[in-house]
């Protein structure tokens, strides 16, 4: 029997689904926990996948919006992607990224985002690396800030009720001017950012808010963790850092000044920092802070005309894409002339030849057009292309989504 794709109709259903990546982590099928997730993820958002009357995979995806050069856009956020490891290899997953693909557009989000648990996997639907993220493991004696610099503000810790009103607040400050950054709804601060189950510790204690204040108004908050270890008699305790969020370069600079000058531990980690953090250029011995790259996250132009005409651009100039081959959109394919902060089909010569996943990968501004082209990933059409379309992508800071989805 084929295997059909639809959304779920039903919080059964969507419980099914979503075991089709759960199974691997060990996750029960729980209805109290589906039903949270449900706030966060509606049950029509998750497809899920059907041989005979089993559910067998699911895929969902977040109504989000995204911050692109230029501001807020609708977005597709993908998530709890799987199969069940009774039905691999069929072509299941493939029928799914379809399907909701196809879902995506209808509901006219031009853009799809997600993170990618096997990086093999999503390039061949249409998707492209488009941010990088560092993780950071540092001994605290090794991180000290570097001296003469300026102090400013305090620090006090916070209940999570006066978490939930202050810290929104300055997250959206710092999402609106940020690429990379999700919304996050009422229900998502409390069901994700400051959830503070057992399942979530780790092992770690529990969730530390610290609010930053600079003139006595709030400017910062930090997320962490402390996970205590004093086995014979060596203290080897870390620091988990879930989230630092300033809204200027003087909060930035003070959350980590207090986050760095924790007492009674010998560590402390980072998993989600944008690759031009300044704090690799406040501290003292930046090499010691063991920084490691690796990929964020992944978007994919879904209307490729919608998604050129929401994004920002540096300066008034021009510049012709053609856009080679897209897996999915026939339609997306031909050459786009993005003038004027507009895309429109054009006849004229294209500066630069790409696939809509390179698109994707230059789409945020986190990789240019000249390094996409060092991989063969771009074409240059004329002489000059390359520059023309970095100089209308040009952003000035590094896209950065600070957490997974």
């Amino acid at each position: 029997m084929a295997v059909r794709v639809r959304p779920c109709r039903d919080l059964e259903e969507y419980l099914d689904a979503i075991q089709g990546i759960s199974h691997y982590f060990g996750g029960e099928r729980d209805p109290e926990r589906g039903e949270r997730f449900m706030r966060l993820l509606p049950f029509e958002r998750m497809h899920a996948a059907f041989d005979g009357g089993a559910v067998v995979g699911g895929a969902g995806a977040f109504p989000l919006e995204l911050t692109v050069p230029g501001g807020p856009v609708p977005c597709a956020g993908v998530t709890v992607v799987g199969v069940l490891p009774t039905h691999r290899r069929r072509g299941i997953l493939s029928a799914m990224m379809r399907t909701q693909l196809a879902d995506i557009r209808e509901r006219g989000e031009p853009i799809a985002a997600l993170w990618a648990s096997e990086e093999t996997i999503y390039g061949r639907f249409g998707y492209g690396v488009a941010a990088l993220d560092a993780m950071m493991r540092a001994t605290r004696v090794h991180a000290e800030l570097q001296s003469g610099l300026p102090r400013a503000g305090s620090v006090r810790l916070i209940d999570g009720d006066e978490a939930l009103r202050v810290l929104p607040r300055i997250y959206e400050r710092a999402r609106r001017r940020t690429v990379g950054f999700i919304s996050r709804s009422p229900s998502w601060w409390e069901g994700r950012s400051l959830n503070d189950t057992s399942s979530r510790r780790r092992g770690a204690g529990p969730l530390n808010h610290a609010l930053l204040e600079l003139d006595g108004k709030p400017a910062g908050y930090a997320l962490y963790r402390i996970k205590p270890d004093f086995e014979d008699a060596t203290n080897t305790s870390r620091v988990h850092v879930l989230e630092a969020i300033g809204d200027s370069a003087a909060a930035t600079r003070e959350l980590w000044r207090f986050l760095l000058g924790i007492d009674w531990v010998e560590e402390i980690h980072c998993d989600l920092l944008p690759v031009d953090h300044p704090l690799f250029l406040l501290v003292q011995r930046p090499n010691r802070l063991r920084w490691r790259v690796y990929d964020g996250i992944w978007v994919r132009p879904v209307d490729v005309g919608a998604a050129l005409s929401v994004r920002g651009y540096a300066g008034g100039g021009r510049v012709t894409l053609e856009v080679t081959a897209d897996p999915q959109f026939p339609d997306n394919v031909g050459t786009w002339t993005v003038e004027g902060g507009l895309a429109r089909r054009s006849s004229r010569r294209p500066d630069v030849r790409l696939d809509v996943q390179a698109l994707g990968a230059a789409y945020l501004g986190g990789f240019t057009f000249a390094r996409l082209a060092q991989a063969g990933r771009v074409e240059e059409a004329v002489r000059g292309g390359l520059a023309k379309a970095d100089a209308l992508f040009h952003v000035d800071a590094a896209p950065w989504c600070p957490e997974t989805f």
